[in-house]
Protein backbone atom coordinates (compact mmCIF):
# COMPACT_ATOMS: atom_id res chain seq x y z
CA UNK A 1 0.00 0.00 0.00
CA UNK A 2 2.74 2.65 1.10
CA UNK A 3 4.49 1.75 -2.44
CA UNK A 4 1.26 2.64 -4.26
CA UNK A 5 0.81 6.03 -2.34
CA UNK A 6 4.61 6.93 -2.78
CA UNK A 7 4.18 6.08 -6.91
CA UNK A 8 0.62 7.92 -6.61
CA UNK A 9 2.53 11.26 -5.02
CA UNK A 10 5.56 10.81 -7.77
CA UNK A 11 3.59 10.70 -10.53
CA UNK A 12 1.78 13.52 -9.23
CA UNK A 13 4.52 15.87 -8.74
CA UNK A 14 5.98 15.26 -12.07
CA UNK A 15 2.58 15.91 -14.33
CA UNK A 16 2.33 18.98 -11.82
CA UNK A 17 5.99 20.15 -13.02
CA UNK A 18 5.31 19.56 -16.86
CA UNK A 19 2.28 22.14 -16.15
CA UNK A 20 4.62 24.88 -14.56
CA UNK A 21 4.91 27.95 -16.67
CA UNK A 22 8.60 28.67 -14.87
CA UNK A 23 8.98 32.38 -14.94
CA UNK A 24 6.47 33.74 -17.06
CA UNK A 25 5.16 36.83 -15.89
CA UNK A 26 1.46 36.43 -17.03
CA UNK A 27 -1.06 35.63 -14.24
CA UNK A 28 -4.16 35.61 -17.20
CA UNK A 29 -2.89 34.81 -20.51
CA UNK A 30 -4.68 35.47 -23.71
CA UNK A 31 -6.86 32.93 -25.32
CA UNK A 32 -4.69 30.73 -27.70
CA UNK A 33 -6.50 32.25 -31.00
CA UNK A 34 -5.24 35.66 -29.65
CA UNK A 35 -1.43 35.09 -29.97
CA UNK A 36 0.30 36.48 -32.55
CA UNK A 37 2.89 33.50 -34.58
CA UNK A 38 6.48 32.69 -32.84
CA UNK A 39 7.35 33.57 -36.40
CA UNK A 40 6.04 36.77 -36.20
CA UNK A 41 8.21 37.38 -33.30
CA UNK A 42 11.24 36.00 -34.69
CA UNK A 43 11.24 38.42 -37.57
CA UNK A 44 10.40 41.23 -35.04
CA UNK A 45 13.65 40.04 -32.94
CA UNK A 46 15.74 39.40 -36.27
CA UNK A 47 14.58 43.58 -37.70
CA UNK A 48 15.96 44.57 -34.34
CA UNK A 49 19.28 42.78 -34.08
CA UNK A 50 18.49 39.70 -32.22
CA UNK A 51 20.65 36.37 -32.40
CA UNK A 52 17.58 33.92 -32.02
CA UNK A 53 19.04 30.30 -30.86
CA UNK A 54 15.29 29.25 -29.81
CA UNK A 55 11.77 30.16 -29.27
CA UNK A 56 9.63 28.04 -27.27
CA UNK A 57 6.07 28.63 -25.40
CA UNK A 58 6.38 28.57 -21.68
CA UNK A 59 2.94 28.50 -19.74
CA UNK A 60 1.36 31.64 -21.11
CA UNK A 61 4.52 33.39 -22.56
CA UNK A 62 7.13 32.88 -25.29
CA UNK A 63 10.27 32.36 -24.34
CA UNK A 64 13.46 33.28 -26.22
CA UNK A 65 17.01 32.03 -26.40
CA UNK A 66 19.90 34.54 -27.55
CA UNK A 67 23.16 35.23 -26.67
CA UNK A 68 23.88 38.88 -25.56
CA UNK A 69 26.71 41.30 -27.17
CA UNK A 70 29.07 39.07 -24.82
CA UNK A 71 28.29 35.60 -25.68
CA UNK A 72 26.24 34.71 -22.93
CA UNK A 73 23.06 32.70 -22.84
CA UNK A 74 20.00 35.10 -22.26
CA UNK A 75 15.99 33.76 -21.96
CA UNK A 76 13.87 36.72 -22.58
CA UNK A 77 9.76 36.49 -21.76
CA UNK A 78 7.44 38.29 -24.15
CA UNK A 79 3.62 38.31 -24.34
CA UNK A 80 2.54 36.34 -27.28
CA UNK A 81 -0.73 38.70 -27.85
CA UNK A 82 1.21 41.72 -28.26
CA UNK A 83 4.90 39.86 -28.67
CA UNK A 84 6.20 43.16 -25.80
CA UNK A 85 9.20 41.90 -23.81
CA UNK A 86 7.86 41.32 -20.29
CA UNK A 87 11.22 39.51 -18.10
CA UNK A 88 15.16 38.66 -18.82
Amino acid sequence: MFKHALSVAILAAVSSAAWATGDCPIAQPAPKEQWQTKEALEKKLATQGWDIKRIKVDGACYEVYTKDKNGRKVETYFDPKTLEELKK
